[in-house]
């Protein structure tokens, strides 16, 4: 009785511990077999024995020998040659030159005489823009170019010839930088982007001759060449493996079309046929047929054709422009609302739900703020006035881009009102009763309205309702804008004016100018501007004031004999900085890069490299912010200044009310002065009220880039603010020395301070 019952009350483990026998014998038999198998392995009969534990892993059996690659990576020491002199390694321009990366496409356009500034000019306000690199070719003379294109003229208007340079010139200049060559002529209409888009799809290591296949005339039924009308793309291993034969081609091929004889041309020495379709990725085209009307094709190989071909006239172009534009962008907007359907079919099956989907669907939610201070203002606007101005008005004009913009909306609103309730409502605007804006760096410009509106129903009936309505501006397609070729290696040229004023801190910045500059052979040059006033202009040959200074520069140069600090001398009462900047800018060479500092500004390296990198000849001047300190006495009250890079930026604030500091080329100062000159005329007085940066903002079509600069700090000083001045320059004068005192926070402590202090 006792074993039936512990039998069954164990039957249903039988089962697990069955497995578990089983297991454990299998894998000690496993492990008999395999150690038996190590000791006891067969040699064949030459072959060399096996290596011993822990030999490396390349004298395996079966490891890489000769003829084997080898994929571990493998660590090469660094070795140079005593006996050898050393050499400095020269690094490309960029580093995708270094890497050995190249640019996607280039475009090649052929035109003529005829169409140059017809069908040319209509290429390239279409869609020229669209292409990273785009040159037209003609066999013209000194032909005079449209404006906006870039034109290689040959100076021989045969086909062939003009073909053949064409051919010629794309390997020279190009034929390393680009790895696919697309040839079209000026009839051609190409959808760019689908062009872009094919050749993203296309496999570089491949010789490829792309575009709408042709027979040879009489030729053989194999061969084919691609049609120029068409277009057609050369990868660049074909053109380089193409341009050894080019002058044979000229030479022996005969033909009337040069599309035709480059086609015989690759076929002959390459071996290589015209083919409409590869990789998977196909060639479409359309041939246009007389008295075409773009707007009514509605045939699907006209919508999907990436080239169209022949168009006669401008108008033609620009109309198949816009109907491709209307097609794409209605394929856009289809892709949009299917990635919407399919966010929100997965997002229901997401811990969160359907709650987890934001609007709009598919753009990212709205950001969060984690304290007051992360809080993004609203700005009020109305369809006459915006509240919220650059210029920290509490009411201005609403105009220029803000007026379109806000416009726009109101139309997009109704637009999108008129969708949703048609038929049965129809709405039209009344009154913008209230306007709301705010940018989102997390998803773009968000915007709520209350619109007064008029609802008219089917059968006439309308009654008047306000509504609210919200809409977004999304970021769009982030771009990366070219900028010019810069180096750290440009010379600087500081420029320091000096008043009576500024004496006691000369010192110091001469002292922090030889420790950063001097001493690291920075390439930077000083020069002083001492700004003399008429009653001490008179007095010069008595008493200098600025004989102390001209001491300090005389002991630099004795202490460093290559420099040489120059200093110019000027009588004024109202030290313009523009009228300053027109003396020193004789001075000096064009091509100067110019510092103007101040003499509370301490110079160091790191804030000379991004002058030079921040500032572009011909199309940016830098501006920037420096960073204030706060005056100690509130600061500190007596305690230890801090030391460490956190409280430092605590004890100081970015000074956005001065301009002194600017980084700006000599010529692009000339250009912009010369433009002002012939604006005032002989008005000079109109220069005491004017800074360096109002003559780049008014007369200068450059970019100004101002932004904060940590690197460039100014001890605190309490300025004399010249009531000469004009207002406004006078005005920011006060309000730096008033926001460059201390922060709220040392404000308050300092006034309960002294509260406390008066109440004991």
């Amino acid at each position: 009785m006792r074993l039936g019952a512990v039998l069954g009350a164990l039957r249903p483990a039988l089962p697990l511990l069955l497995g578990l026998s089983l297991g454990c014998s299998l894998s000690l038999l496993r492990a008999s077999w395999s150690h038996g198998a190590a000791e006891e392995r067969c040699l064949a009969p030459g072959r060399p024995a096996p290596p011993a534990r822990g030999a490396p892993p390349e004298a395996a059996e079966g490891g890489p020998g000769p003829g084997h690659e080898d994929f571990r990576p493998r660590i090469v020491p660094y070795y140079r040659d005593p006996n050898k002199p050393y050499k400095k390694v020269l690094r490309t321009r960029y580093i995708q030159t270094e890497l050995g990366f190249h640019e996607r496409l280039f475009v090649a356009v052929l035109t003529s005489k005829a169409t140059m500034n017809t069908l040319a000019v209509a290429v390239n306000k279409t869609v020229a823009h669209h292409f990273p690199r785009l040159l037209y070719f003609t066999g013209l003379r000194s032909a005079k170019v449209p404006h906006g294109m870039v034109l290689v003229a040959h100076g021989d208007e045969r086909p062939i010839w003009l073909m053949y340079e064409t051919m010629n010139y794309i390997h020279q200049h190009f034929g390393s930088d680009y790895d696919w060559f697309y040839i079209m002529q000026d009839d051609t209409y190409a959808q760019a982007e689908q062009v872009k888009a094919l050749v993203t799809h296309l496999s570089i290591n491949q010789d490829v001759y792309l575009g709408r296949a042709e027979e040879f005339i009489g030729g053989d039924e194999q061969a084919r060449y691609c049609h120029g009308g068409f277009g057609y793309l050369l990868s660049r291993s074909l053109l380089l493996k193409l341009h050894p034969h080019l002058d044979s081609c000229r030479n022996e091929i005969l033909s009337v079309r040069p599309d035709e004889w480059l086609g015989r041309c690759i076929i002959d020495f390459l071996g290589i046929t015209c083919v409409s379709q590869l990789q998977g990725q196909h060639y479409h085209t359309y041939e246009l047929a007389k008295n075409t009307e773009p707007e009514k094709e509605e045939e699907e190989e006209f919508q999907a054709a990436l080239a169209v071909h022949p168009v006669s006239d401008m108008t033609l172009m620009y109309r198949l422009h816009k109907q491709f534009s209307r097609i794409q962008l209605d394929r856009a907007y289809r892709e949009i609302q299917d990635l919407q359907m399919q966010i929100r079919n997965l997002t229901a099956l997401t811990p969160a739900g359907e709650a987890g989907v934001t609007w709009p669907v598919g753009i990212n939610a709205p950001f969060l703020p984690k304290s007051r201070f992360e809080v993004i203002n609203w700005d009020y606007f109305t369809e006459q006035h915006l509240f919220s101005c650059p210029d920290g008005s509490p009411k201005c004009e609403l105009s220029g881009a803000s007026k379109a913009d806000v416009g726009e909306i109101i139309e997009s609103a109704l637009e999108q009102l008129n969708r949703r309730y048609q038929p049965l409502l129809r709405f039209s605007k009344r009154q913008l009763l209230n306007g709301y804006r705010r940018f989102d760096p997390t998803r773009g410009m968000e915007y709520t309205l209350d619109l007064l509106l008029e609802a008219v129903t089917q059968k006439g009936h309308s009654h008047v309702l306000a509504k609210r309505v919200s809409l977004v501006r999304p970021l769009s397609k982030v771009e990366i804008i070219p900028m010019p070729y810069v180096t750290e290696a440009t010379r600087v040229q500081l420029v320091l004016p000096l008043t009576v004023q500024d004496l006691d801190y000369v010192a110091n910045f001469l002292d922090m100018f030889a420790m950063n500059t001097l001493d690291t052979h920075d390439n930077a040059l000083l020069t002083l501007l001492f700004v003399y006033h008429p009653y001490d202009a008179q007095r010069v040959g008595q008493v200098d004031v600025f004989a102390g200074v001209k001491a300090m520069v005389g002991e630099l140069e004795k202490r460093y004999a290559e420099v040489k600090i120059p200093w110019i001398s000027v009588k004024t009462e109202v030290p313009s900085q523009v009228k300053l900047m027109d003396i020193v800018s004789k001075k000096h060479p064009v091509d100067t890069l110019f510092f103007l500092a101040s003499v509370w500004t301490e110079i160091n390296m790191e804030f000379l490299n991004r002058c030079r990198m921040n500032t572009i000849s011909n199309w940016q001047v830098f501006f920037p912010v420096h960073f204030q300190e706060f005056n100690p006495a509130l600061v500190y009250r007596g305690e230890q200044t801090a030391s460490s890079s956190t409280d430092f930026l605590r004890d100081g604030h970015f000074d956005r009310h001065s301009f002194a500091e600017a980084c700006f080329y000599n010529s692009d100062y000339m250009t912009a002065r010369t433009k002002l000159a012939a604006d005032i005329l002989d008005r000079d007085e109109v220069l005491e009220s004017m800074e360096v940066f109002d003559v780049f903002l008014h007369y200068s079509g450059l970019h100004l880039f101002r932004a904060v600069e940590p690197g460039l700090v100014q001890k605190y000083t309490l300025r004399s603010c010249n009531p000469r001045l004009s207002e406004e320059l006078y005005h920011r004068c006060v309000l730096s020395n008033l926001e460059g005192l201390a922060s709220r926070s040392h404000l308050a402590m300092a006034l309960f301070e002294q509260e406390q202090a008066n109440s004991t």
